[in-house]
């Protein structure tokens, strides 16, 4: 992997936290990190642009989509998705994995792989662990993911223990079909649902094929913070430390602090996107329902501690108007804001880390949103 590798800074004195840098071909990404989901081949009603000027490091593509729309021969023609979407910065693209699984009724999975029936038109597909790290080498994304089972949070042992092991021979698979990996860094992902010695037989099983990186997939899939923080605590400390560590689908604002706490480098959600086009914006003190009606002759910002360009331009009352009346600059504008406070905690809490401060700040960071410990 002569173009990607994991920089240690700084590891923090009370914690599992840490600072680094992920070295790509498309530039460096500081951890910990939130990375704005780009499911197809967008960040829902912003640009290329916007996600620059808002220092995004890194964003994420959705495979399973992008197979289906444009479709992989789109993908070769356009030049990859840096080229197609004007990006040239890193890109981390999942497997479609969890896409797939998520179909219930409309897949069936077998060892060879898994059939499924297309949302969008009905068509029958089959995907493959070489088939998704095909695509993904199309797509050509810094950071690529293996095909894995996403058990069901309910799932039992027997078969939590059976999907995990054929995540884990998938996982080979995988590894072995990687045409790319001098400029795509493929991940290994841990499975094995709330069960301790599953997490710890799906870490061996990946270590051991070697990978550049570890996802940790499998939770927030319904079940409780709590349960999920645990799962972390008997995880994270068995992977190696000279490699990222990714949490998959995880980012609202207390899961962030206590993912970082627990060693955790990379996090994605597409909670902030997705609140922002329902009227809900992160803010310092707590989300802000921003359609309701009190906020109608508020013409305050959205956060007057923050100084994104929404913040400094736009009051609630006419992102309200905006929001009420379906425009699209309401979406955009707090889509906008929302993935902007979020970066900028990060960037505070990378800071906090360097100066072993990370407790003291997370305590204040709860207390001013309004987060219960």
């Amino acid at each position: 992997m002569s173009e990607f590798r994991y920089e240690l800074i700084k590891e923090c004195k009370d914690t599992g936290a840490r600072v680094g840098k992920i070295h790509t071909p498309h530039g460096v990404i500081n951890t910990p990190i939130f990375m704005p989901v780009g499911t197809q081949a967008t960040v829902k009603s912003l640009s290329s642009e916007d996600l620059v000027e808002m220092d995004a490091n890194i964003i994420l593509g959705n495979t399973y989509h992008l197979y289906l729309r444009p479709g992989q021969e789109i993908m070769k023609k356009a030049g990859g998705l840096h080229q197609f979407m004007n990006w040239n910065r890193p890109i981390l693209t999942d497997s479609g994995g969890f896409q797939v699984f998520s179909l219930n009724e409309l897949r069936k999975i077998t060892e060879d792989g898994v059939e499924f029936i297309s949302h969008l038109d009905g068509s029958k597909h089959f995907m493959t662990p070489e088939k998704a790290i095909d695509m993904q080498n199309t797509i050509g994304g810094d950071i690529i993911m293996c095909f894995d089972e996403c058990a069901p949070a309910g799932a039992d042992y027997e078969y939590t223990k059976k999907s995990m092991e054929m995540t884990s021979r998938w996982a080979k698979r995988c590894s072995d079909a990687h045409k790319r990996p001098e400029d795509q860094a493929l991940f290994g992902i841990v499975q094995g649902g709330m069960f301790e010695d599953l997490r710890a037989q799906s870490v061996k099983d990946l270590t051991e094929i070697g990978f550049p990186g570890y996802s940790i997939g499998g939770l927030s899939v319904g079940e409780s913070k709590a349960v999920m923080y645990h799962i972390l605590d008997v995880t994270t400390p068995l992977l190696p430390k000279d490699k990222p560590r990714y949490l998959m689908g995880v980012g609202s604002l207390d899961a962030l602090f206590e993912g970082t706490v627990r060693g955790i480098d990379m996090f994605d959600c597409v909670l902030q996107s997705r609140i922002a086009r329902n009227g809900t914006a992160l803010t310092s003190h707590g989300k802000v329902v921003v359609r309701n009606a009190t906020y109608k002759e508020d013409f305050s910002p959205v956060d007057p501690e923050c100084d994104c360009f929404v913040c400094r331009n736009y009051t609630r009352a006419y992102i309200r108007h905006l929001i009420k009346t379906n425009e699209i600059l309401g979406a955009r504008l707090l889509t906008y804001h929302n993935l902007y406070f979020t970066l900028r905690t990060m960037e505070k809490i990378r800071q906090a880390i360097m100066d072993d401060h990370l407790l003291a700040y997370k305590e204040a960071f709860f207390e001013k949103y309004g987060i219960a410990e």
